[in-house]
């Protein structure tokens, strides 16, 4: 059953991908469809400028991974009302986090867009002005649909990790 989960989790993360672009909304979108108990409009509508290393820079965090960790830190770190957390909560969250980005690591060697996207397609993108480069070498197609089928494949591996506590 967790099997076809977590492969059902990489199959709609590329799909998202492959079909709106947003890599941060998709991931998000995509783990919310498989865990429709966790939706959430705000945090969906707040990952929309977190796409293409933050704002279609390239320059920061894979939208992916971001989008992934926004999740799974929606499970399990603090809350507003206690932003003091004396239970070290955002802790949990944290080394959750940590797991997603030895993840990255492991298989990308970073977590930057930038240098994701070198490593996938021999170069990054101007994603404002080579966006026709950038979906021709396969944006949408091979590279950033795989990347955001691994980072919700493995964030989903966290949530019923999370689920089994």
């Amino acid at each position: 059953m967790a099997n076809d989960k977590l492969k059902k989790a990489y199959n709609r993360g590329f799909a998202f991908e492959r079909d709106f672009g947003g890599c941060a909304q998709c991931a998000v979108g995509a783990l919310y469809e498989i865990y429709p108990e966790l939706k959430n409009a705000d945090i969906f509508k707040a990952a929309s400028g977190l796409g293409g290393g933050v704002g279609l820079t390239t320059k920061g965090g894979c939208g992916g991974l971001v989008g992934a960790a926004m999740v799974v830190s929606q499970m399990t770190g603090r809350t507003l009302d206690n932003i003091a957390d004396p239970e070290k909560q955002r802790f949990v969250a944290y080394r959750l986090a940590e797991k997603l980005i030895n993840k990255f690591l492991d298989e990308y060697g970073t977590v930057t867009c930038e240098k994701i996207q070198k490593k996938l397609m021999g170069r990054s993108f101007d994603m404002y002005e080579e966006w026709d480069e950038f979906i021709a070498a396969g944006g949408h197609t091979t590279a950033c649909t795989s990347v955001v089928g691994n980072a919700t494949r493995w964030a989903a591996e966290l949530i019923e990790e999370i689920k089994k506590k």
